[in-house]
């Protein structure tokens, strides 16, 4: 059952904002002196805990460094630490100023996959994401996708049901966790694609976005 609400819920990488930077992991790997192959793999095996606050930067990129068989040192981590961030800190600007757009017809958040201090430095750098109707990141919310509970908050948090929901997402096992739990879904490809899913999905004469929550 709906509310009557419509929400579109983005992911933020691989639709809003860009993938990580290309060449970023050899570089990261070449600054502690590791195989890139071996970093590569360190780098996504343990990376889960940390994008769901299980795990502090430190302890994540400690435990990348011991995979490798790398010396451990806080200079090496704040380094590896911030390069990480800065690999994750580009946007699509045709898609944000889209997002904006969307505003004056239904509610727009966010639900994505950040460990927290990317989740500071990335609001900081993108202060039209404080003018969406919800942003939830993995390392503040301590779930991540496509756990069910990271997809209850966002419904919890709006004080809607999932039937409420578009969720979109450039992962095709994200989007059908989103449907399991009663949200539609739609697999980013493109702009194009998605503007056309959008305005079939809206009602062509909604109500005040926002009015339903108050």
């Amino acid at each position: 059952m709906s509310t009557g609400q419509r929400i579109v819920l983005f992911d933020l990488f691989g639709v809003i904002a860009l993938h990580q930077r290309p060449g970023a992991l050899a570089q990261m790997a070449a600054s502690c002196h590791a195989p890139a192959d071996a970093f590569t793999d360190a780098y996504w095996a343990l990376r889960p805990p940390y994008d769901a606050a299980r795990q502090s930067a430190p302890q994540y990129w400690t435990a990348v460094l011991r995979r490798l068989s790398r010396p451990v040192d806080t200079g090496t981590i704040e380094k590896l630490r911030r390069a990480d961030i800065d690999s994750w800190s580009r946007v699509d600007d045709h898609m944000v100023a889209y997002v904006q757009s969307l505003r004056s017809r239904a509610q727009v958040a966010v639900l994505s996959n950040v460990p927290a201090d990317h989740a500071g430095a990335f609001l900081a750098a993108q202060p039209w994401l404080q003018n969406l109707d919800h942003v939830a990141f993995s390392g503040r919310i301590n779930v991540a996708k496509p756990e069910p509970s990271a997809f209850h908050h966002c419904v919890t948090a709006m004080h809607a049901t999932p039937a409420d929901f578009l969720f979109v997402d450039d992962r095709e096992e994200n989007v059908r966790a989103a449907q399991a739990v009663g949200m539609t879904g739609h697999v980013f490809t493109g702009l194009g694609k998605l503007v056309k899913v959008v305005n079939i999905w809206l009602p062509t004469s909604p109500a005040s976005p926002r009015s339903s929550q108050r």
